[in-house]
């Protein structure tokens, strides 16, 4: 029986202009009526949470930063927390500081850019509801990047956004080459750096262990590569229509797109696990 539902935020729990649909709030209420639990499992940090969706009954604990933090929401505390090491990171800027790139610090609770740098925010190609998000949650910091690494007491993750082609790939390249770092995507224009072993699947299966719930008790809904590792650990992982190749190809099941409502679709009518022993 189903205990704990799993969701991404962008494109797949929001729609592209980052709202909650009427039938994805029905699915909430019926989720809290059941007793089943909804865990926001996104690359935002908690701050950047829906205020409609973390303050819903039905919502306690989030999975944050890919995975590197889960929070409880109710307690306002991180119970799990993945730190990187701030000389890790300064070698890793060294290795991009000539490229047209940000490196957002997530990190005491915020996120930071340099203002320097924050001109590759206004000129990436991204819609306007996207770019509203991303200038929303952030700070942009007078100092350097390697200020601003200094300054930090807690680093969970680093995301760089790029122009082109050619610094996406330096950018993957210096990565890969640390192999005390991971990397996913939510966007064609990003690379979202956690820890080594700081995923959306690591942090659900903690969250599992923490609450005492299996793992086979889950529901996971995503659209991108930073969702891949979520969609393999739960019981039940679940695409969007509009998720990557990638994303589907792993997935247990696809279900509608996130315009279409695709989690409430799945929870309410094609798998119907909300009603499940109803």
């Amino acid at each position: 029986m189903v205990k704990l539902v799993f969701v991404d935020m962008d494109d797949t729990f929001l729609t592209p202009e980052k709202t909650i649909t009427p039938l994805n709030r029905q699915a909430l209420d019926l989720a809290y009526e059941r007793g089943i639990q909804f865990v926001p499992c996104t690359g935002r940090n908690h701050t950047g949470l829906p205020e409609e969706l973390a303050h819903h009954p039905s919502v306690r604990y989030a999975v944050c930063c890919n995975g590197a933090i889960v929070r409880d929401l109710h307690e306002n505390r991180n119970l799990r927390e993945v730190t990187l090491d701030h000389a890790l990171l300064h070698s890793l800027w060294h290795d991009l500081q000539d490229r047209e790139v940000t490196f957002d610090l997530f990190a005491d609770g915020g996120v930071f850019t340099a203002r320097d740098r924050w001109h590759v925010i206004d000129e990436m190609d991204v819609s306007e509801a996207t770019r509203g998000i991303v200038t929303s949650v952030r700070t942009c910091c007078d100092k350097t990047v390697d200020q601003m690494i200094d300054a930090a007491h807690s680093i969970c993750r680093v995301n760089v956004f790029y122009l082109n082609e050619k610094d996406k790939r330096a950018v993957w390249d210096a990565v890969d080459a640390r192999p005390e770092l991971t990397r996913a995507s939510s966007l064609p224009c990003n690379v979202e750096i956690t820890h080594a072993g700081a995923d959306k699947g690591a942090g659900l299966a903690w969250l599992c262990n923490y609450l005492g719930v299996p793992v086979a008790d889950t529901i996971a809904f995503g659209d991108s590569s930073n969702d891949i590792a979520m969609l393999r650990v739960a019981g039940d992982g679940v695409a969007i229509a509009n998720a990557t190749a990638e994303c589907r190809a792993v997935a247990d099941h696809v279900t509608a797109s996130c315009e279409d409502s695709g989690v409430a679709r799945y929870l309410m009518g094609e798998g119907k696990p909300l009603f499940v022993g109803a």
